[in-house]
């Protein structure tokens, strides 16, 4: 690497580097806020919202890495173009090519890192932020049934208790459990004592009722279109119990595993997931779209910068202009970000979109190429002119 290449690398490399740290602790920021409530609600130190949280880093990494890398070379080679460093650099004979060549460089530095993240980093901090809220919101439910509130415990299962005797006795309870769909349960008890299970804690209930509300479909001969109506059946009982641990369907596997979704697999799982796991043919779909996403994605580091200097090497910026071509870049990459989006979302229907995947990734940035390389194979009347040196000198 030459010093005129080191001088332009060291640039992008500083300013990769704080823009992407600034914009993944922007990012974390924002959606940490989500957990929040496992702090101040369920009583977990402040220490284990940060670990809890930090894991979800890496996937912030992997999204935002090829953005800043467009956003970086842009500013950068604009920022040179506009002090007339590139002006400079051409009148010496350096290639369009060359002076590209520590973009090239960070760009594919960019595609390594992603890489390691999209096949390693980030299926292991998802799988264990996952299971650790997991444990959270499940198999710690018996520190987190707090008297006189209102506890959720997983998605669908809200346990309150009036108050709590000093041997740990719950009195006053009320349980919400709508784990089965269409069929929810509401108890109520006397007292109730909170014990181990084979799956994680239960809920002993003493002298209690159980309502629960069903769907009766229409008697036989009704005229089509009758609804089915509601029945509320009402069960006394002396004791009861309820497994907290046990989450709404979907949310475990078979023996009451949590089934593990596709950002928790690794790229051999998602392209061939154990038989004994029952994946839907849904989640199949879904795994497969996600494994080619993860390859193709990193790709999109190189395709962005070839972009950002197809944009910022093929015109001229001035002090006080060039801001049509600097929109036009920036609007490129939005539009090929929203097409990602909607490429990923239809791969994961049918997989038989997949290949628009590796399309958004790789044919942005052989256009890009095509455009820094002059726009060979186009008629000359049709080619832009090239950027001018300066001033043509008097005869």
């Amino acid at each position: 690497m030459t010093r005129l290449d080191s001088y332009i690398f060291r640039q992008l490399a500083a300013a990769l580097l704080a823009v992407t740290i600034g914009l993944a602790a922007l990012v974390w920021l924002t959606q940490s806020l989500r957990f929040i409530e496992l702090v101040l609600d369920r009583g977990l130190s402040f220490l284990v919202f940060i670990e809890l949280t930090g894991l979800l880093l890496p996937s912030f990494f992997a999204v935002i890495l090829p953005i800043t890398t467009f956003v970086v070379i842009l500013f950068v080679y604009v920022r040179l173009s506009a002090d007339r460093e590139l002006v400079v650099m051409r009148a010496a004979g350096i290639s369009q090519w060359r002076l590209a060549r520590p973009a090239l460089a960070l760009a594919g530095l960019a595609v390594l890192t992603c890489y390691a993240l999209n096949l390693w980093l980030v299926p292991a901090s998802q799988a264990a932020f996952r299971a650790w809220q997991y444990e959270i919101r499940n198999q710690l439910a018996a520190i987190l049934v707090q008297e006189g509130v209102f506890s959720s415990v997983g998605d669908d299962l809200t346990v309150y208790a009036r108050y709590r005797d000093r041997d740990g006795t719950l009195r006053g309870i009320l349980v919400h459990d709508a784990r089965e769909r269409g069929a929810p349960v509401t108890i109520l008890a006397e007292a109730g004592r909170i014990t181990p299970g084979p799956n994680g804690p239960r809920v002993t209930l003493e002298n209690g009722e159980r309502q629960q509300v069903e769907r009766v479909p229409a008697p036989a001969g009704s005229p089509p279109g009758t609804p089915a109506s509601t029945r509320l059946s009402v069960l006394s009982f002396t004791e009861n119990s309820i497994d907290l641990a046990r989450t709404s369907r979907g949310a475990t596997g078979e023996g009451g595993e949590r089934y593990r979704n596709a950002q928790e697999r690794t790229i051999d799982e998602l392209l061939h997931p154990d038989p004994a796991d029952h994946v839907p043919d849904r989640d199949l779909r879904r795994f497969k779209a996600e494994a080619h996403q993860r390859l193709a994605s990193p790709l999109n580091a190189v395709g962005f910068g070839l972009v950002a200097l197809a944009t910022a090497l093929t015109g001229q910026f001035r002090r006080h202009g060039g801001g049509l071509r600097l929109f036009t870049g920036i609007l490129v990459v939005v539009a090929l970000l929203a097409i990602g989006l909607m490429t990923n979302n239809l791969a994961a229907r049918q997989n038989a979109m997949i290949p628009l995947i590796w399309v958004n990734a790789l044919v942005p940035g052989l256009v890009a190429a095509w455009a820094i390389s002059g726009l060979p194979g186009l008629p000359q009347w049709r080619r832009p002119r090239p950027p001018q040196l300066g001033p043509a000198n008097p005869a």
